[in-house]
């Protein structure tokens, strides 16, 4: 369970790597020296890129810097989802981003990119449109279209960074706590009570150290993310048939008021509008 260096090999003949990973049954913390872009269309899941955690809902398109650490946006997901990679170095077309005054809006959105860059709107339709046809293309038509999906990126307004400082792995080197085993004892005790206590001895922490160390790691307290992991599980059962009340007791919370007004604060809406409007 903890952090991983993923090594990222292109196939043949080309200088990045597109692919359709599926790992929801893995817990992937890691980070690699490449930029990655990252599509996936899915009823909800979890976003960690950095120090940001949050959830997305149908769909999510991600940009991420070198040695970001990141979750793999498929983990955990009970539903039928897609989702489609791009990783590439730095420098897979050389020094052509440097030299050449085209390329000047790609270099800046690259630059930027170690924010962890979430893309919306037209932006996230026009690009995914391209992304999928992508795959249906030769190496150099590839690589176009690639340039133009960065372009298009590049000169969008339809962002937000996702982590107001730098989160690279250089940061994290010489941690020797793992995420991996505090994801694994919320994931298996969010429906319950989770103790702090429990977790902090686990990960050989004073409940106090600990408390401390989440805060900074997640920019969350501890309670807070559990009950925004809570809120995440609940969206997935609200759109089985499975009604509100049920859907507040199964992941964990003993008042139904509590729920609503918690599930209203963390995605806009009361449980209720957002099981109709979603099925």
């Amino acid at each position: 369970m903890k952090i991983q260096k993923e090594i990222v090999l292109p196939d043949p003949g080309q200088s990045f790597k597109l692919f359709t990973p599926s790992l929801r049954n893995y817990f992937y913390w890691h980070y690699h020296p490449e930029y990655e872009l990252v599509y996936v269309e899915a009823t909800n899941g979890i976003r960690h890129v950095g120090q940001h955690i949050s959830s997305y809902m149908e769909s999510d398109l991600v940009l991420i810097g070198p040695n970001i650490p990141h979750l793999n946006f498929d983990y955990g997901l009970k539903t039928a989802y897609k989702q489609i990679v791009v990783q590439l170095k730095e420098n897979f077309l050389g020094d052509a981003f440097k030299e050449t005054p085209e390329f000047s809006a790609i270099r800046q959105l690259f630059e930027r990119a170690y924010l962890g860059l979430s893309f919306s709107g037209d932006t996230k339709t026009k690009v995914v449109q391209k992304l999928k046809y992508m795959q249906e293309l030769g190496h150099f038509e590839q690589l176009v279209c690639l340039l133009e999906v960065f372009q298009t990126l590049a000169t969008s307004k339809d962002v937000v960074a996702l982590n107001d400082q730098d989160t690279s792995i250089k940061l994290f080197l010489n941690d020797k706590i793992r995420m991996g085993s505090i994801y694994k004892y919320i994931h298996a005790n969010y429906n319950e009570t989770p103790d702090v206590n429990i977790v902090a001895a686990s990960v050989h922490l004073s409940t106090a150290a600990f408390c401390r160390y989440f805060k900074k790691q997640t920019n969350m307290t501890f309670t807070d993310f559990v009950n925004q992991y809570r809120v995440t599980q609940a969206k997935t059962l609200l759109l089985q048939d499975i009604s509100v009340s049920e859907a507040c007791y199964e992941v964990g919370f003993e008042s139904l008021s509590y729920f609503n007004k918690l599930f209203k604060k963390v995605t806009g809406e009361n449980p209720s509008a957002f099981k109709k409007r979603y099925t």
